[in-house]
């Protein structure tokens, strides 16, 4: 994947260029959930895992790792899920599907086809793209921890988080 352009300022006349290598040197992945409460305010719960392009390694978050995730969401939320998600294969997998139903507290219902403007955390990694866009990193740690940073940032503000939510026009609210 480019890396994100942007806007900056320069002299007139000489436009400033950032040069970043290609050359492969590993992927920070995220995986995440907006999770309202009624009453509550929104919350974002993500989990961030580095692949630094090794034979063998693992291109994407396992079935096995979005369980855990859904456990420690259950775990702090205290209460029961509902999971509205898109049509990933990992999360439409007779694997993942065996995962989920081993969770009585979880429920998980798909979204349409193609349809990410249903979905608020879209808006999170939106946001979180824009904010990258004028940095370079020299290593993968580095990167991760700016995201880290900036995902917590997002964290302290439910009401940036809530507008993700209005965003997508869904009513979350229980009858």
């Amino acid at each position: 994947m480019r890396p994100p352009r942007g806007r900056s300022w320069g002299r007139r006349g000489l436009t400033p260029i950032v040069t970043v290598s290609g050359s492969g040197s590993g992927t920070v992945m995220i995986t995440g959930l907006v999770a309202t409460k009624p009453g509550r305010m929104p919350r974002l719960i993500y989990r961030i895992r580095l692949r630094r392009g090794r034979k063998g390694e693992r291109k994407s978050f396992s079935e096995a790792d979005y369980a855990a995730l859904f456990d420690a969401a259950h775990q702090q939320l205290g209460g029961p899920l509902v999971v509205i998600w898109d049509n990933l294969n990992t999360h439409v997998s007779a694997a993942m599907r065996e995962l989920v139903e081993r969770r009585s507290w979880l429920t998980v219902i798909q979204l349409p086809a193609y349809a990410p403007e249903l979905n608020p955390v879209e808006g999170v990694w939106a946001h979180l793209k824009r904010s990258l866009v004028d940095l370079a990193k020299k290593t993968l740690n580095e990167l991760a921890r700016l995201i880290k940073t900036r995902l917590k940032r997002m964290q302290y503000r439910p009401a940036l988080i809530s507008g993700f939510i209005a965003k997508t026009g869904l009513d979350l609210e229980p009858p």
